[in-house]
Protein backbone atom coordinates (compact mmCIF):
# COMPACT_ATOMS: atom_id res chain seq x y z
CA UNK A 1 0.00 0.00 0.00
CA UNK A 2 1.16 3.60 -0.76
CA UNK A 3 -0.06 7.14 -0.71
CA UNK A 4 -2.05 8.78 1.91
CA UNK A 5 -3.21 6.01 3.38
CA UNK A 6 0.03 4.38 3.89
CA UNK A 7 0.90 7.33 5.50
CA UNK A 8 -2.10 7.58 7.75
CA UNK A 9 -1.76 3.47 9.13
CA UNK A 10 1.90 4.40 9.80
CA UNK A 11 1.44 7.26 11.64
CA UNK A 12 -1.25 5.27 13.44
CA UNK A 13 1.17 2.38 14.69
CA UNK A 14 3.05 5.05 15.96
CA UNK A 15 0.89 6.88 17.73
CA UNK A 16 -0.04 3.16 18.78
CA UNK A 17 3.10 2.99 20.42
CA UNK A 18 3.50 5.93 22.51
CA UNK A 19 0.17 6.03 23.11
CA UNK A 20 0.56 2.88 24.54
CA UNK A 21 4.09 3.46 26.59
CA UNK A 22 2.34 6.26 28.19
CA UNK A 23 -0.08 4.57 29.27
CA UNK A 24 2.44 1.85 30.98
CA UNK A 25 3.78 4.42 32.49
CA UNK A 26 1.02 5.92 34.15
CA UNK A 27 -0.29 2.41 34.86
CA UNK A 28 3.47 1.45 36.98
CA UNK A 29 2.95 4.79 38.75
CA UNK A 30 -0.62 4.14 39.47
CA UNK A 31 -1.43 7.22 38.70
CA UNK A 32 -4.19 8.94 39.64
CA UNK A 33 -6.85 8.60 36.89
CA UNK A 34 -5.53 4.95 36.41
CA UNK A 35 -6.89 4.43 39.88
CA UNK A 36 -10.09 6.01 39.43
CA UNK A 37 -10.66 4.28 36.16
CA UNK A 38 -9.63 1.32 37.40
CA UNK A 39 -12.19 1.55 40.52
CA UNK A 40 -14.84 2.57 38.40
CA UNK A 41 -15.19 -0.29 36.07
CA UNK A 42 -13.95 -2.70 39.31
CA UNK A 43 -10.35 -3.18 38.38
CA UNK A 44 -8.32 -3.84 41.23
CA UNK A 45 -5.32 -1.82 41.98
CA UNK A 46 -3.35 -5.15 41.87
CA UNK A 47 -4.06 -6.16 38.65
CA UNK A 48 -2.00 -3.12 37.22
CA UNK A 49 1.58 -4.48 36.63
CA UNK A 50 -0.05 -7.18 34.43
CA UNK A 51 -1.96 -5.01 32.28
CA UNK A 52 1.07 -3.01 31.90
CA UNK A 53 3.25 -5.77 31.04
CA UNK A 54 0.45 -6.62 28.18
CA UNK A 55 0.15 -2.82 26.71
CA UNK A 56 4.43 -3.03 26.83
CA UNK A 57 4.65 -5.92 25.27
CA UNK A 58 2.50 -5.16 22.59
CA UNK A 59 4.05 -1.50 22.24
CA UNK A 60 7.33 -3.39 21.92
CA UNK A 61 6.25 -6.03 19.76
CA UNK A 62 5.17 -2.69 17.05
CA UNK A 63 8.69 -1.54 17.40
CA UNK A 64 10.34 -4.36 16.64
CA UNK A 65 7.42 -4.69 13.79
CA UNK A 66 8.56 -1.57 12.69
CA UNK A 67 12.12 -2.33 12.57
CA UNK A 68 11.56 -5.22 9.78
CA UNK A 69 9.33 -8.13 11.91
CA UNK A 70 5.84 -6.95 10.04
CA UNK A 71 4.78 -10.23 10.77
CA UNK A 72 5.82 -9.52 15.02
CA UNK A 73 3.95 -6.36 14.49
CA UNK A 74 0.80 -7.87 13.07
CA UNK A 75 0.64 -10.42 16.18
CA UNK A 76 1.61 -6.99 18.50
CA UNK A 77 -0.85 -4.97 17.08
CA UNK A 78 -3.63 -7.64 16.95
CA UNK A 79 -3.10 -8.66 20.81
CA UNK A 80 -3.72 -5.12 21.63
CA UNK A 81 -7.12 -5.14 19.46
CA UNK A 82 -8.27 -8.01 21.48
CA UNK A 83 -6.97 -6.44 24.37
CA UNK A 84 -8.52 -2.94 24.01
CA UNK A 85 -11.73 -4.85 22.66
CA UNK A 86 -11.76 -6.32 26.18
CA UNK A 87 -11.23 -2.89 27.45
CA UNK A 88 -14.54 -1.23 25.85
CA UNK A 89 -16.39 -4.54 26.57
CA UNK A 90 -15.63 -3.91 30.54
CA UNK A 91 -16.71 -0.37 29.77
CA UNK A 92 -19.99 -1.40 28.19
CA UNK A 93 -20.61 -3.88 30.82
CA UNK A 94 -20.04 -1.66 33.51
CA UNK A 95 -21.88 1.23 32.48
CA UNK A 96 -18.75 3.36 32.94
CA UNK A 97 -19.47 5.41 29.46
CA UNK A 98 -17.96 8.70 30.64
CA UNK A 99 -14.48 7.23 30.16
CA UNK A 100 -15.09 4.66 27.62
CA UNK A 101 -13.59 7.24 24.68
CA UNK A 102 -9.80 6.49 26.10
CA UNK A 103 -9.98 2.45 25.34
CA UNK A 104 -11.84 2.90 22.07
CA UNK A 105 -8.94 5.77 21.25
CA UNK A 106 -6.53 3.26 21.89
CA UNK A 107 -8.48 0.15 20.05
CA UNK A 108 -8.91 2.54 16.81
CA UNK A 109 -4.69 2.91 16.55
CA UNK A 110 -4.17 -0.57 17.14
CA UNK A 111 -6.38 -0.96 14.85
CA UNK A 112 -4.59 1.36 12.24
CA UNK A 113 -1.58 -0.75 13.20
CA UNK A 114 -2.77 -4.19 12.02
CA UNK A 115 -3.77 -2.61 8.86
CA UNK A 116 -0.57 -1.02 8.81
CA UNK A 117 1.30 -4.38 9.39
CA UNK A 118 -1.32 -6.61 7.14
CA UNK A 119 -0.77 -4.49 4.17
CA UNK A 120 3.27 -4.99 4.89
CA UNK A 121 2.87 -8.57 4.65
CA UNK A 122 0.72 -8.54 1.28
Amino acid sequence: MTGPVAGLLAAATIACILANGAIVVADLSRARFVLANSAAVGLSPEALPALAALKGAGAAGLVVGLLGAATLGLVAALGLVLFYVGAVAVHLRTGVIRTIAFPSTYLLLALGAALHFGAALR
